[in-house]
């Protein structure tokens, strides 16, 4: 009688799940923001299966990565700094040219940072995929609109 009111966590399995695909518009909206909610897919905290050590999210596409917003003076006055490996090899460049000129680097660079640090969020944020334009090649996944 008492194994009948047993209450046990739900624990998903590798497989358990079949991700979904979802398609996030970036134009106007902040790169910090847009960076969370995509986040939050890609590890699965949107679906009641989740499971910390599996990787239960969804695939997401963003398009438009050109024309995402950042408030204030953040083009101008934010960098994204890399070490060339040669002595006095620091490059910056500010947000708003790598906006421009590759914007699917800073806009997976702000999700990335907000995944585990681990193999799992090497697995979770290969499930991302960013364009600069309108166009993208995954019609047939047949996304839908992520309710932001």
């Amino acid at each position: 009688m008492a194994d009948q009111f047993r209450r046990q966590t739900y624990m998903a399995k590798p497989g358990d799940y079949q991700p979904k695909w979802h398609i996030v518009d970036a134009t106007d909206r902040p790169l910090g923001r847009l960076a969370v909610d995509i986040a939050t897919v890609l590890m699965g905290k949107h679906r009641p299966e989740y499971t910390p050590h599996v990787a239960s999210g969804d695939f997401v596409i963003v398009t438009n990565g050109t024309k995402v917003a950042m408030s204030g003076r953040k083009a101008e006055q934010r960098y994204k700094l890399h070490y060339t490996g040669y002595p006095s090899g620091l490059k910056a460049e500010p947000y708003g040219e790598l906006r421009d000129r590759k914007p699917e680097k800073l806009i997976s660079d702000a999700v990335r940072r907000m995944l585990p640090k681990s193999r799992l969020g090497r697995v979770m944020i290969s499930q991302l995929r960013v364009y600069p334009g309108a166009e993208h090649p995954h019609e047939a996944q047949n996304p839908q609109p992520l309710p932001l």
